[in-house]
């Protein structure tokens, strides 16, 4: 049965319901442990360093009612493989954002792959070379004088899972020291692990200030990534303005800042179809449960003109399942982008040169007429630009200079 969009206020705004009414408190101690605490414990103990979230900052509540620092820049981004790989837009959209706010950050070049995929997928590594690998790349963010900002939220998932390794498993942190020893870097962990959409959330109100599309007659669904608030569930981000603290605050915030309706619909809480091991061995079940589980589940019940999710899977299963199910005529068609790409959008990124759009599986054109941007003369854009690189290679490109000169 088809139900229009809601938004996310209370129907009565001049009486909300508080959670108590609804039957739900948030305990009055949470019932996880204070893993910042006993890393400070550690630290104080000689075991390792704790890298403080750097000024500027803000906090927000987390699940149980922690606060948790969001840095605003001096950033070291961790790039995901498969943002790179797949869906370039992702993380071009992110930088861009930066610096568009003049933020300092950096794109390191000395990065590794977190190696999730062993640890979720193919269970072919350990945990010593898993913590090892963490906390090689915090030691180069520190040594470099920025705080870690992790882009996938696979990294980030696995990075939390780490952590609590090593703070329960005193011959897990002996194993890790001596290969960062044999490395001449020093065991650092950071006081938070952050993702990036946090610090998107955190910025959501600083970015619709410089919004110059209207995106008020924009319907988006939100799937919320399994990796950032299924695991290590008390680091995510919560706010009792939306769905009244029930679920995560993360992307739903963003739409709503930007004016755009949070359409809500029935499996919101399911997998993506991704789920790692299986995306590996059953690729078709994957296909099979990103479009007929969600896809069609959004369509049949909201009708989004976009799904927007915080994660590289999650984009990509979501996304690139679609043709399977459109040779069948099932009904699906809804385009799938980030968080990040749909506030550079907002506020009047090139959809082909930054947001890399090209680079989805289904049709964008629709979306971008609804946000009021011009896709025919920004695709000429990109020809051009395109046509400059392939007679004058350069390791960089400012593509606004190429216009110009054309």
């Amino acid at each position: 049965m088809t139900s229009a969009p809601v938004q996310l206020e209370m129907a009565d705004k001049s009486a909300p319901l508080k959670a108590s009414e609804r039957g739900f408190e948030r305990p009055a101690e949470p019932p996880t442990e204070d893993l910042r605490e006993q890393l400070f414990e550690l630290e104080a103990a000689g075991e390792l360093e704790v890298q403080r979230v750097p000024e500027p900052f803000i906090e927000v509540e987390t699940k149980y009612g922690r606060k948790k620092k969001i840095p605003i820049e001096n950033t070291w981004h961790h790039k995901s493989c498969g943002q790179c790989g797949h869906i370039p837009g992702y993380s071009t959209a992110i930088f861009w954002l930066n610096r568009q706010f003049g933020l300092d950050y950096h794109d390191p070049r000395d990065q590794t792959s977190c190696t999730a995929w062993n640890y979720y997928a193919s269970s072919t590594s350990n945990p010593a070379a898993q913590a090892a690998v963490a906390c090689r790349n915090f030691a180069q963010a520190k040594l470099g004088g920025y705080f870690p900002l992790i882009h996938c939220g696979t990294s980030y998932g696995h990075y939390k899972e780490v952590r609590n390794e090593l703070l329960h498993h005193p011959e897990l942190r002996a194993q890790v020291r001596q290969i960062l020893e044999r490395l001449g870097l020093p065991f650092v962990f950071p006081e938070e692990v952050v993702h990036y959409s946090e610090w998107v959330h955190v910025m959501r109100d600083d970015i619709a200030k410089k919004q110059i599309y209207d995106f008020s007659d924009i319907t988006a669904t939100v799937h919320p990534a399994c990796h950032y608030h299924k695991l290590v569930v008390e680091d995510a981000i919560y706010d009792r303005d939306l769905y009244d603290g029930q679920r995560t605050a993360i992307v739903s915030g963003l739409v709503k800042a930007l004016g755009a309706t949070v359409a809500d619909y029935s499996t919101w809480h399911d997998c993506c179809g991704f789920g790692f091991r299986h995306i590996l061995v059953s690729r078709d079940f994957s296909r099979s449960f990103a479009t007929i589980r969600k896809i069609e589940r959004m369509k049949e019940e909201a009708d989004p003109d976009v799904t927007l999710t915080h994660d590289t899977g999650c984009v990509t299963t979501l996304d690139k399942s679609q043709f399977s199910t459109q040779a069948h005529n099932r009904n699906v068609g809804i385009p799938v982008m980030s968080d990040a790409q749909f506030a550079a959008l907002s506020m009047g990124a090139h959809p082909y040169l930054i947001c890399q759009l090209h680079w989805h599986g289904v049709d964008m054109k629709p979306l971008l007429e609804l946000m009021g941007i011009d896709h025919v003369k920004a695709w000429k854009e990109f020809e051009r630009v395109a046509d400059h690189l392939k007679d004058n290679p350069e390791e960089y490109l400012t593509w606004e200079e190429c216009l110009d000169e054309q």
